[in-house]
């Protein structure tokens, strides 16, 4: 057996990530992110405790500081926004009792039913509007009487960004005020909320009055390697702690994560705006080669390809090392902070040479 020093490790697996590294440009999902250096430097200088105790001095810093930033109480950190969203979610609700969201909002459609399955919660979706958001209306017509043969009415679930679209503060509102005018509770899924704030210009606290509790994801384009931050007051974050206890997430020495969101928000939120230029400017080039239909929000572009041939494309760009999604028949495209100008042109030449 070879023992090796951290440094030699460390070095090691800088080289073995280098030559594993194909992509020049990887479009799937801002998820594919890593750590820069300034990053990785913070994580390995990090103040840690067990968290378990409440005792990682990180942990508790990054928790107050995004409970601040969002004008809340109190916060507590999640290994992912699936766990922080069920925890809310079970924190807000009884068994038996409903949740109205939208149809296609990560809560009901790509969250494995956990609500159903671990906490006995009904999830009624609703249609959505072109822009993601949800109607005052739709609530309205979605909230059960006080009858014991239906579920009882409990939480809203809202989502902002859906779909690459930032939900404007005033129909934010106008959900929110319907919602609470029925004494329904409302989560706000922030999986990119941060990328909403910076498309509404909008300060964090503004988006986040419009919900009691929000979950927000320091993964993606914030650049973490994990990691989400629940906030609310401090009642109901003493019944999420426990639901994190309860579904396995709570974790020990894990400031080495929680020093990541931090230098996250120090360093990554300003630069998102880059990320949503760089979209736009490669939703026009898209544009303006007519060649299928081309939608575009915040930090993703939408491309349905007029000729269905969506799989010989993603075949296609990877010859130039461009990685798509294989979705079909509308592609999903990300940009983020590990796509160069350089990368973005190459996606473009793949997309002009399949075309020409």
């Amino acid at each position: 057996m070879i023992f090796r020093t951290t440094k030699e490790v460390y070095i090691l697996n800088k080289h073995n990530a280098i030559r594993n590294q194909t992509w020049e440009c990887d479009l799937r999902s801002d998820t594919f992110t890593s750590p820069d250096e300034g990053m990785r430097e913070a994580m390995a200088t990090a103040v840690v405790g067990d968290d378990v105790y409440g005792e990682d001095p990180t942990v508790n810093l990054l928790e107050k500081r995004l409970a601040s930033l969002l004008g809340k109480e109190d916060g507590v950190f999640f290994p992912s926004g699936t766990q922080s969203n069920l925890s809310a979610v079970m924190a807000h609700c009884g068994r038996g009792e409903e949740i109205i969201v939208g149809k296609n909002y990560h809560v009901y459609w790509d969250e494995a039913s956990g609500a159903s399955v671990l906490a006995g919660i009904s999830l009624w979706p609703v249609e959505t509007e072109n822009d993601g958001s949800i109607s005052p209306a739709s609530v309205e017509g979605a909230i059960k009487e006080d009858d014991p043969h239906h579920a009882s009415s409990r939480l809203l679930c809202l989502e902002n960004t859906v779909g690459g679209k930032a939900i404007s503060l005033e129909k934010m509102e106008d959900v929110s005020k319907t919602a609470r005018k029925n004494s329904l509770s409302i989560h706000l899924d922030g999986a990119r909320f941060f990328n909403a704030v910076t498309a509404l210009n909008c300060k964090p606290e503004e988006l986040a009055n419009c919900a009691d509790s929000v979950s927000v994801c320091l993964s993606k384009g914030l650049g973490t390697p994990l990691g989400t931050v629940l906030v609310g007051s401090s009642k109901f974050i003493r019944k999420a702690r426990r639901n994190r206890k309860i579904l396995g997430g709570s974790m020990r020495q894990v400031g080495i994560v929680a020093a990541a969101g931090h230098y996250a928000l120090d360093n990554n939120i300003s630069r998102l705006v880059e990320d949503h230029n760089r979209a736009e400017f490669f939703a026009n080039e898209l544009r303006e080669m007519n060649i299928g239909h081309v939608d575009s929000g915040t930090n993703m572009v939408f491309f349905t390809p007029n000729d269905g041939r969506s799989e010989n494309l993603r075949l296609h760009l990877e010859k130039y090392g461009v990685k798509i999604g294989d979705q079909h028949p509308s592609i999903r495209m990300v940009l983020h902070r590990d796509v160069s100008d350089e990368g973005l042109d190459k996606a473009i030449a793949g997309f002009k040479s399949f075309y020409q």
